[in-house]
């Protein structure tokens, strides 16, 4: 049972490559699996246990086949076990891309040249270089003929395309990543996830200054339709993120919550508008309109009020007896 690869290679390389394939299909996230889940690491402790018992049964049964050998195919066994592997492929394979000459054959390719006592070999240049220069000469028509006789395109518009990809990779990559947020790019949050989410960051840090339901105290009302430095998605999370008026508004959180964190509680401060807290504080600021929403939504529209049938006969009856 003579194997080429010796135990101390054997067993760290299928110790590695279990390592590699449990956490290549376990999915722990960003962390590693053996940190995330520590059963893991009980698991890669037994099979390195296992391969070691492996290696120490494989070793007891070539011993003791090689006890029941005959003197003669012992020595035939240990010759062959302390035989080294004979790379001949490799050196032929050398030898055919530098075309090298033996020391002992160097006397076949002296020139008569000599430079105090140094004399100069003929060698030819090597295979592998002569193939690259060939390749180089290659590449060169096909280049030039590609991009200066066809003309399929140049560096400027290699450039744009590259900018274009990268910008929809950059675009899709701050959809995708929530910490990645900031006012010109955060949405309202109308998952039920988000505003639970929301609910509790709001619950645990906003409550001293607005109370639970949003109604105010120390800080405004966040139900009604007013708002100190606007109001909107946008607005809020701003000021949820820097802070609100120097020396008198909230403290900025941009410190204690993440991105993510802050988009959520932006998002659950939106959701309490029309909202009936139970003792609601009086409006502060001003009402706010958003630019962006239709004409409707804002009440910008004339609007034609229904006047009953009994004060328009009191309003005729008023008019004449005025004119009376």
């Amino acid at each position: 049972m003579s194997t080429k690869t010796p135990w101390w290679i054997r067993v760290p390389v299928l110790f590695f490559l279990i390592f590699g394939l449990m956490e290549f299909f376990i999915d722990s996230g960003d962390k590693p699996a053996i940190i995330e889940y520590p059963i893991t690491q009980f698991f890669m402790l037994l099979v390195l246990m296992i391969l070691i018992a492996i290696e120490l049964i494989l070793g007891s049964i070539e011993n003791i086949m090689f006890q029941t050998l005959s003197e003669e195919g012992k020595e035939r066994y240990l010759a062959a076990k302390s035989k080294k592997y004979d790379w001949s492929w490799a050196k032929n394979l050398m030898k055919k891309l530098t075309k090298s000459r033996s020391i002992e054959r160097e006397g076949e390719i002296v020139l008569d040249h000599n430079y105090d006592g140094i004399r100069e070999l003929d060698n030819v240049l090597p295979p592998w270089w002569v193939y690259m220069f060939y390749a180089t000469i290659v590449f060169a028509v096909v280049y030039l003929v590609r991009f200066h006789v066809i003309g399929e395109y140049d560096q400027a518009q290699e450039y744009e395309q590259e900018v274009a990809a990268a910008q929809q990779a950059i675009e899709e990559y701050k959809r995708t990543a929530k910490d990645l947020v900031d006012a010109s790019t955060v949405e309202f949050l109308s998952d039920e996830s988000d505003l639970a989410a929301g609910e509790k960051i709001f619950q645990t840090n906003c409550v001293a200054c607005h109370t639970q339901d949003g109604g105010g105290s120390i800080g405004p009302n966040l139900t009604d339709k007013y708002w100190i430095l606007g109001g909107g998605i946008k607005n809020v999370f701003t000021t949820i993120s820097e802070g609100g008026r120097d020396g008198k508004g909230m403290i900025a959180w941009k410190q204690s919550l993440k991105p993510a964190e802050i988009a959520q509680v932006a998002s659950y401060v939106i959701s309490l508008g029309g909202t009936t807290p139970a003792n609601p504080k009086e409006p502060e600021g001003e009402i706010w309109i958003d630019p962006n929403a239709p004409e409707e939504a804002n009440g910008t529209e004339s609007e034609t009020e229904e006047i009953a049938p009994e004060e328009m006969e009191q309003a005729t009856d008023s008019t004449e007896v005025a004119m009376n």
